[in-house]
């Protein structure tokens, strides 16, 4: 190879990776949000409360919109982690990251922008856990200490603890183990939640393949559902057949596939999030 070609190979080289780097810078936010982007990382500062939930501390780390909130408080959504990702990696991320995280750290950012308080519990031993929800160990929900838990965040919310925010618009997301803790919310606090977005995950109870539906309330929140088709941690075919299961209750659906996503956080999820959210805050 000549010396002309070789510097030419190397040029384009040089040219390709500053345009993959260029993808990976996370985008510019506006002057008045409350996160910050700058070329390496996207950044939502937060607030850390414990919760006293059965007599063990629990960690809840929030924000809310910059401004006056609305009479009667901020909507509320509540974001549960992944298995052993700490809530505190949802509020900051690089686009670099694995499972989606930069994504999810969007869902912050586009819920704090447009005028919801945002929270994130963490699981046991301060995230490094996962939900109760799906526990094999765990055998009556109601008696586990993340049912204490979310007793504690809806006392803490009724009292002011996350700012001024409105207990009567409450709505949840989370992926993975979050994912089925957010469905929890349906299942164990009807008519709390307006609606839910479910990434990587299905039903409260499912775990991965096994995965048997149980039954759907007449209040069950409108659901949006967030899934990789190649999901090999939570099959897509258990996502679908609680879909099925909620449309033939009537219960108002959306699914939103990424067909080359494994599990995690997929691309649309920042703005379907939102747009879900508020469709139901009404």
């Amino acid at each position: 190879m000549g010396i002309t070609r070789r510097l030419a190979s190397i040029g384009t080289a040089l040219s390709i990776a500053a345009i993959s780097l260029a993808s990976c810078t996370p985008q510019p936010v506006g002057p008045a949000s409350r996160c910050t982007a700058n070329a390496i990382a996207l950044t939502c500062p937060y607030n850390t409360i414990e919760l006293n939930a059965g007599g063990i501390g629990r960690t809840v780390l929030w924000q809310v919109p910059r401004g006056d909130a609305p009479a009667g408080g901020w909507p509320v959504a509540i974001m549960f982690q992944g298995t052993a990702a700490s809530p505190a990696l949802t509020w900051a991320a690089t686009p670099l990251e694995p499972f989606g995280a930069y994504a999810q750290t969007q869902v912050v950012q586009r819920l704090l922008d447009n005028g919801f308080a945002v929270l994130t519990p963490a699981t046991h031993l301060g995230g490094f856990t996962f939900w109760d929800t799906n526990n094999p160990l765990v055998g009556d929900y109601y008696a586990s200490n993340d049912h204490a838990f979310m007793l504690s965040i809806f006392a803490a919310i009724n009292s002011g603890a996350f700012g001024v925010s409105d207990p009567s618009r409450l709505f949840a997301t989370g992926i993975s183990s979050g994912g089925y803790m957010t469905s929890r919310m349906a299942v164990s606090y009807p008519g709390r939640f307006r609606a839910l977005a479910i990434a990587a995950g299905s039903y409260a109870t499912c775990a991965g393949i096994l995965c048997n539906v149980g039954p759907i309330g007449a209040d069950h929140p409108p659901t949006l559902f967030l899934h990789g088709l190649l999901d090999p941690v939570v099959p897509i075919i258990t996502m679908e057949a609680y879909a099925a299961k909620l449309a033939a209750a009537g219960v108002p659906t959306r699914k939103v596939i990424e067909a080359t996503a494994l599990h995690r956080w997929i691309a649309a999820s920042p703005d379907e999030v939102l747009a879900w959210f508020r469709t139901y805050d009404d």
